[in-house]
């Protein structure tokens, strides 16, 4: 009998043999904390990961690694390879560490308030416990998944959220009160052959935006498709709105479909494009008081003709951040004619008048030579003029012509200074702007309050571009 027990102990012995064993042995963490920013309820977060490391010249032995709220938490996780919310006897070598990935889901309460789960991660070593909180932060919202629209409104009460697409057929109305925000997934578009009024407020501006709100998302490009006016689609406004983070931003008319899209754009920005910002296709465009920025080909298309009129708008394009690719198109192009290319090599030419591109009070400006790339296939109209602007293009680009330019200031010497178009994408102006006080009265005074709603009939003279700098108020 006593050899039986001797031979027990013995292997007991062998399994203890090279961990750790005392009970004062901590594990250290890379974070104390995870923390998941506002995700919608039902869908599923990014994967957050931390690592668990053992600091110690000996291999430990985790006995348990669990979510205290077990099978009832919204939490869950892959420890080390290993999918599961409570895993036992974790071994961590000797001055090495393991990977442990968190993700989250909040179910739907109803609220139209921010929800927080909490949860905690509970590691037992040697009966020692040790936890890693988590938290997360959720919405809930109404789901459009694939639907076709009959006229409707959209409130501020919750956020919508587009899985798939919205479509408003063409004899239906889709109006967006102010304060709203639409969130897209991953390939999902908005689609509008009827019309669409999103008329938002300075106080309550109507965003358009991606699904992903955790902040390594916050300025990636092609997170969903956009927004699409088809030809036929007249008298759509979108002021005071925000369109971030798509393929295409607004589209303004389709070369498949007979006739043009006509909207009014007015006080809004489109940011962050994988393609292109404003792209419109033998249309009619007005706007104002615009921001176009930082897009990956085209931050403005205005293709086969059309009607285009843009005061105060700020057309600025630094892309790079997010590509190795440099961009190697203009940011503005102009041309009454689009040449494709099919799939077996057949080209097949749109062309249509340009009645008119007016650019007044306005800047054209980014970190290529040449920003301004025009298209005329000497057949159909070509009227364009540019008044009081900055642009941004080579020194061989003729500006002298009457009919097509007037007061245009060009070349280095006249960089806008935007306070940072880099990282923070503040296309504000810098205090020293050569774009300050050189604007005409004749489009300041039409459009006298920015986009952010300063005056510019209050100091010198109206500044270029969508942003007025007025120095002492600016100064407070």
């Amino acid at each position: 009998m006593l050899a039986v027990v001797a031979i027990v102990v013995s292997l007991f012995s062998c399994e203890d043999e090279g961990y750790i064993n005392s009970p004062d042995a901590q594990l250290q963490f890379s974070v104390d904390t995870i923390t998941f920013d506002t995700i919608f309820t039902t869908i599923g977060s990014t994967t957050q990961r931390f690592t668990v490391h053992n600091p110690y010249d000996e291999s430990i032995l985790i006995s348990r690694i669990r979510l205290s709220d077990g099978d009832l938490s919204n939490f869950r996780l892959n420890i080390n390879g290993e999918v599961g919310n409570e895993v036992y006897e974790t071994e961590v070598p000797a001055r090495d560490s393991i990977f442990i990935f968190v993700e989250v889901t909040i179910d739907p309460t109803g609220e139209n308030l921010p929800m927080v789960v909490q949860d905690s991660i509970e590691f037992t070593t040697n009966s020692n416990i040790q936890n890693v909180q988590l938290i997360a932060y959720g919405q809930d919202f109404k789901l459009i998944k694939g639907e076709t629209l009959e006229t409707t409104t959209w409130t501020s009460e919750k956020p919508y959220l587009v899985y798939d697409y919205a479509y408003v057929d063409s004899t239906s109305e889709l109006t967006i009160e102010p304060g709203t925000r639409v969130y897209f997934h991953k390939g999902a578009g908005l689609y509008i052959k009827g019309k669409i009024i999103a008329d938002g407020t300075l106080q309550q501006p109507i965003h358009f935006l991606p699904d992903r709100l955790e902040p390594s998302y916050k300025n990636i490009p092609d997170q969903w498709n956009g927004i699409v006016l088809f030809s036929g689609s007249h008298d759509n406004i979108f002021n005071f709105c925000t369109i971030k983070n798509a393929n295409i931003g607004l589209q303004v008319g389709t070369i498949e479909d007979d006739g043009f899209a006509s909207v009014r754009l007015t006080n809004s920005k489109i940011e962050n494009m994988a393609y292109a910002g404003l792209f419109a296709l033998k249309s009619k465009i007005y706007g104002y008081n615009d921001l176009i920025a930082n897009c990956g080909f085209y931050a403005v298309a205005l293709l086969v003709g059309g009607e285009y009129e843009f005061y105060h708008t700020t057309v600025a394009n630094y892309w790079g951040n997010y590509s190795t690719k440099a961009r190697s198109t203009a940011s503005l192009v102009i041309s009454n004619v689009l040449i494709i290319e099919g799939e077996n090599g057949e080209v097949t030419s749109h062309n249509g008048d340009l009645v008119k591109a007016d650019f007044g009070n306005s800047i054209v400006y980014g970190n290529n030579i040449q920003e301004i790339e025009l298209g005329n296939n000497k057949e159909n109209d070509f009227n364009f003029y540019f008044e009081n602007c900055i642009v941004q293009v080579a020194d061989t680009f003729d500006t002298s012509n009457g009919d097509h330019f007037k007061s245009i200031w060009k070349g280095t010497e006249y960089d806008p200074l935007f306070i940072d178009p880099y990282e923070e994408y503040n296309y504000q102006l810098d205090t020293l702007s050569p774009a300050k006080d050189i604007g005409t009265l004749k489009f300041g005074e039409l459009f006298p309050l920015d986009i952010l709603g300063k005056d510019r009939t209050e100091d010198d003279g109206p500044d270029l571009g969508a942003y007025e700098r007025i120095e002492k108020k600016d100064e407070e």
